[in-house]
């Protein structure tokens, strides 16, 4: 597309920012710079196809470009096309359960969220019948099966969020099948979604439970009753005609009419032997207008061209979208800005970019991935993975920046999907040689290792690194970990997806600017090695990467 000049960006101003003395080329002024225009109000929150992606664009091609990169993208372009449909769900839908011979209506955003993510105008749904489907898994590896061939056409599933170890106690039988605490791919919310559609299920509700989904309900609503998806020639194979959320006490409640007790009914849903449940007398009803619309997102997508071998390539990415408008907050502003997430992390890809443009030509070739409609369900990412520019099997990693912490320098950095591959020494060699160490992420159970762009091509066999900000906090030089946690619960409680994550001229970049100058680090090792980083031997990825071997030399 042609990309229209970004007039804010010319006369921006640095603010006078200390760059960390172990941050090596990374700059933290430079970082609060990009991160201050891509939250602009101008960019009206970065929403794929809204008003502000056209600008959001020419100002990372503008980046890119004074760097001295290369287009990577679409017939010799810096842009992929990402084709996607936008569903929005009209005003006063209704929603109502009926159990115990009662009907009750559910309030939209107070106790339930659902939409759809079919081609249609209308879904209308009568008296459907309800059956509780436990955690809502199909994993024959692991000798489970939540569904046990229970005829789900015109009926709504009744998923818990999160998988079945979650919530296990020590010393039960289902322990470990699951990876303990650690959340996997099968606790994810579009997991079970699709699994239900798979199922033939009408519809599919989760229910909320924070712990569980390791976010809020106001996360659940940040939607604010819009979704996307990539433009699919069969959406029914992977989406009921209705899915969505409902609040926990309207499980509890709904269990109750219908003779179950929820905690009893959860604790047998930790078990291989549990069977579908229905929910005898209950019945769901909703109605409600959808409007769709085609719309042409796009990811953004440069390279450095690798000197010796430029057919390999080792990948940075982040992702440039955010959630658009939405209600407005105590000071009237209705800009979702999206400056931590992921405002920071494309600042954090674009800062690598100049320092490899600065340094000698790699031997590989560096490619640099800015995403497209991540919040949205990783779609812009998914969509490269499908269509990739350079190949994945011979993609040597991917280095991705998710939420970036602005409290200051720390001892530490924070590792989400510890464990998982090779490219981990590698993080803690250069971590050491800033006088750091690696934490693992303390709450596996979040699933943050499945929530963001690197997970579009670790499911196709690519090793990966994931720096994600909000998975713990730091071991902060001022304030220890304390201070770190605080900053993520502050975080997380009052701004993530929500009006209040905007640019502050008090944040404390060097911390950010210390984690981005690993990556840079470790990317710029692999960049000039022969090396092919391999996923260790308990990862569900790692016979994915094997049948690939013979194009790797």
């Amino acid at each position: 597309m042609r990309i229209a000049p970004l007039a804010l960006a010319a006369t921006l101003a640095l603010p006078t920012l200390a760059q960390a003395a172990d941050a090596g080329p990374i700059s933290a002024a430079r970082l609060s710079a990009d991160v201050k225009v891509l939250a602009d109000s101008k960019l009206a929150g970065r929403s794929p196809g809204g008003p502000g992606e056209a600008a959001t664009l020419a100002y990372i091609v503008s980046q890119f470009k004074a760097a001295g990169l290369k287009p990577a993208g679409d017939k010799g372009g810096w842009t992929q096309a990402v084709p996607l449909i936008r569903f929005t769900v009209a005003a006063d839908p209704k929603f109502s359960l009926t159990a115990g011979g009662k009907t009750q209506a559910l309030a939209e955003t107070q106790q339930i969220m659902a939409w759809t993510q079919r081609p249609t105008d209308r879904v209308a749904i009568e008296n459907a019948p309800l059956v509780f489907v436990g955690y809502g898994v199909t994993a024959p590896e692991r000798g489970w099966d939540d569904f046990k061939g229970v005829d789900l056409k015109g009926k709504i599933a009744v998923i818990l969020i999160n998988d079945p170890d979650f919530e296990a106690q020590a010393g039960e039988p289902v322990a470990g099948k699951f990876g303990g605490k650690a959340a996997t791919y099968y606790g994810r919310w579009i997991y079970k979604f699709e699994e239900a559609a798979r199922r033939g299920a009408l519809g599919a509700l989760i229910v909320h439970e924070t712990a569980g989904a390791a976010y809020p309900w106001s996360t659940v609503v940040a939607s604010n009753g819009e979704s996307f998806d990539v433009v699919r020639p069969d959406p029914a194979a992977i989406h009921p005609l209705l899915q969505g959320w409902i609040q926990r006490d309207i499980a509890v409640d709904l269990f109750k009419a219908a003779g179950l007790d929820f905690e009893a009914q959860k604790t047998a849903a930790r078990t291989a032997g549990f069977r579908p449940v229905p929910l005898i007398g209950a019945s769901f009803s909703a109605e409600l207008g959808v409007r769709t619309a085609r719309l042409m997102s796009h990811n953004v997508l440069a390279q450095i061209p690798g000197g010796k071998r430029p057919g390999e390539s080792v990948m940075f990415g982040a992702h440039w979208d955010a959630f658009g408008i939405g209600p407005a907050d105590a000071t009237g502003d209705t800009v979702r800005h999206g400056a931590i997430d992921d405002g920071m992390g494309v600042a954090g890809v674009l800062e690598i970019a100049r320092a490899f443009a600065h340094g000698p030509r790699p031997d590989r070739t560096v490619v640099f991935g800015v995403w497209t409609a991540e919040e949205r369900g990783l779609l812009g990412s998914e969509y490269y993975a499908q269509h990739p520019t350079f190949p994945l099997a011979t993609t040597a990693g991917n280095l991705t920046l998710d939420v970036v912490q602005t409290a200051g320098a720390a001892h530490d950095v924070v590792l989400v999907g510890a464990g998982q591959d090779s490219l981990e020494a590698d993080l803690a060699k250069a971590a050491a040689r800033q006088g750091r160490s690696i934490t693992p992420d303390p709450h596996p159970e979040k699933a943050l290792f499945y929530r963001a762009d690197h997970f579009s091509v670790a499911k196709r066999g690519v090793p990966t690194i994931l720096i994600m900000g909000m998975a713990a906090g730091h071991d902060l030089v001022k304030g220890g970990r304390e201070a770190g946690d605080r900053w993520v619960n502050d975080y997380t409680t009052r701004c993530y997806h929500q009006v209040c994550d905007n640019w502050s001229p008090d944040w404390d970049l060097t911390g950010a600017a210390q984690d981005i100058d690993l990556l840079y680090v470790v990317g710029r090792d692999l960049a000039n090695s022969t090396r092919w980083p391999d996923w260790n031997a308990a990862s569900e990825f790692k016979p994915i990467r094997a049948h690939t071997k013979a194009l790797r030399k």
